[in-house]
């Protein structure tokens, strides 16, 4: 095991309600210290969504792990100029709520950079800091649908209703912001110079569909210069999977035990392949393809050939004949059913609940040769005031009373200290 995990010594401060705290986590599994400033009443984010485990929300116990939290007012004297000492320890500070929080508070970036000149202030939205939606309240699914990644669908009774699917903004819009970070804190120790990063969830969804709408944008030039594939005769699909609801040799099929297997044969290397292995050479000799990017889109009679096909083995079966035969195929789960898989089983390991309060899914970066830290359990509202203030500021009891007896950390004692 390394000596120190890969962030080991990074700091961050951390202002955030709700979602978008996410943004420190994957580094927090990483090694980095996060210290979560949160106000007297807590980030209601405990609260929110389901399921509610042991009276928590699971969103906080996951996107909170590892952190620990302050009780701060910043509204008060007292804990703004305590707010100040702590950035001065600080690589970061993370504003993850409606951009100028912070400002408003005389704690911006361009307060804390007078006294800490390498200081990487991000802040995290849902629209951003600009545009006529910069002020416009939002959760989460909010950023998917103006993305246009979610499609309304309406039920039988004729009421409209948001399909299941997959979050986006939420999950990406962090990613980005803690790329940015890293990136900036780099720059931070070679140049002694700060930053100040923004991002949107909202542009991070859209950021993540760009294959759909550059497709689209590249469809409004003159079909003389942008075309479909040589494999469709070049004529243009829908972008992105909408152009692949008529395909054949990249589709889903069912397995004789009722599972779904993507079948995914669209190089003519592969295409032999398979017919190779299901003895159905004929299949190849009749409809031999282009050499890449052959879906045999509209095959119908191909289809029915390849569903039957399908049919006769197990999707275990299949996956073993890809592996042996060199084809590609892949199991079709769904959220339920990932974690009985036996490559999710091999690649991911389950925080335990007795560590999180939840089982949890670990970080899915590997560094080859070590064991990254396991985080701790999200913190309850100011759990760690006083242990942060002695082990940052080198407070002792006398002077965390007197911040208190001046109304500052919430007034009163919070949690158990250490």
């Amino acid at each position: 095991m390394a000596a120190a995990a890969p962030l080991h010594g990074i700091r961050i401060i951390e202002c955030s309600a709700l979602g978008p705290a996410a943004i420190t986590m994957p580094l927090v599994d990483l090694g980095a210290e996060v210290i979560k400033v949160e106000p007297p009443a807590g980030d209601y984010i405990r609260e929110m969504t389901w399921p509610i485990v042991e009276g928590v929300s699971l969103m906080h116990l996951h996107v909170n792990r590892g952190k620990r939290s302050i009780i701060m007012d910043l509204r008060t004297d007292e804990d703004v100029a305590t707010f100040k000492e702590l950035v001065k320890t600080a690589d970061v500070v993370v504003e993850a709520m409606r951009p100028g929080g912070l400002a408003r508070r005389g704690v911006g970036y361009d307060d804390l950079k007078e006294i800490n000149p390498e200081i990487v202030f991000c802040t995290i939205s849902g629209y951003g800091m600009t545009g006529p939606f910069q002020n416009l309240p939002a959760h989460g699914v909010a950023f998917d649908t103006w993305a246009g990644i979610v499609t309304p669908q309406t039920d039988d009774e004729g009421f409209a209703f948001l399909p299941e699917h997959a979050s986006i903004g939420i999950h990406a819009g962090p990613l980005f912001g803690a790329l940015g970070i890293l990136a900036a804190v780099l720059r931070a120790k070679s140049t002694g110079e700060g930053s100040f990063l923004e991002i949107a969830q909202s542009d991070a969804a859209a950021a993540m569909d760009w294959y759909r709408s550059e497709t689209w944008r590249a469809y409004e030039r003159p079909e003389s210069e942008v075309t479909g594939n040589k494999a469709d005769g070049y004529e243009r699909r829908a972008p992105g999977t909408a152009g692949m609801i008529e395909g054949v040799r990249y589709q889903v099929y069912e397995a004789k035990d009722g599972r779904y297997i993507l079948f995914m044969a669209s190089e003519q290397a592969f295409w032999k392949n398979f017919c190779e292995a299901v003895d159905h050479m004929e299949l190849f000799e009749r409809w031999p393809g282009s050499k890449f990017a052959d879906h045999a889109r509209g095959n119908r009679q191909l289809q029915a050939e390849l569903r039957d096909i399908f049919r006769t083995r197990t999707a275990d079966e299949w996956l073993q004949a890809g592996t042996d035969r060199n084809f590609p195929v892949a199991p079709v789960n769904s959220p339920k059913t990932i974690a009985d898989d036996p490559q999710f089983k091999d690649r991911f390991e389950w925080i335990p609940t007795e560590r999180l309060g939840a089982e949890q899914l670990s970080t899915p970066l590997k560094f080859v040769g070590e064991e990254l830290p396991l985080p701790h359990h999200a913190p309850t509202v100011g759990q760690h005031t006083d242990e942060v203030l002695r082990d940052l500021l080198g407070w002792d009891d006398d002077r965390i009373a007197a911040s208190r007896a001046a109304g500052g950390l919430g007034g009163v004692a919070t949690g158990p200290q250490g």
